[in-house]
């Protein structure tokens, strides 16, 4: 999104030497003025630019922590069975919560991405409706 306001500015640059009309001089008063035109209806506005909703931060899910690492574990004689088992046991848990885990972060990473490109169509409609 670092370059969207660039980008903007870019496609904006050139239109500014059109937005300003050119200086002429005041015109001679006729002698019989014409009618003046009724004023012409506001253009139907452009579909109004609507700026996108992020997901919310409390949607994004929490990563289960790891189980923590008895010491024996690097020691060289080891860990005794039971702590071993124990810590054995606890992988097998974490494996499982990081199994549940992964679509959830991935639809919440689908939501963001959605944001994203809604985002830019939002700076897109934007830039479309000061260019007309």
């Amino acid at each position: 999104m670092r370059g969207t306001p660039l980008l903007i500015a870019g496609l904006l640059a050139p239109s500014l030497a059109f937005a300003t009309p050119p200086a002429t001089p005041p015109a001679k008063p006729a002698a019989k003025a014409a009618p003046a035109a009724p004023p012409l209806a506001a253009a139907p506005a452009a579909a109004a630019c609507t700026p996108p909703e992020p997901p919310p931060a409390s949607a994004r899910p929490a990563k289960p922590a790891l189980p923590p690492k008895p010491a024996c574990l690097d020691a060289k004689e080891g860990c005794p069975g039971w702590e071993a088992y124990s810590y054995n046991d606890a992988i097998k848990a974490y494996n499982l919560q990081a199994q549940a885990f992964r679509p959830i972060a991935e639809a919440y990473l689908q939501k963001l991405n959605a944001y994203v490109k809604a985002s830019a169509d939002y700076a897109q409609c934007e830039v479309n409706a000061m260019q007309k």
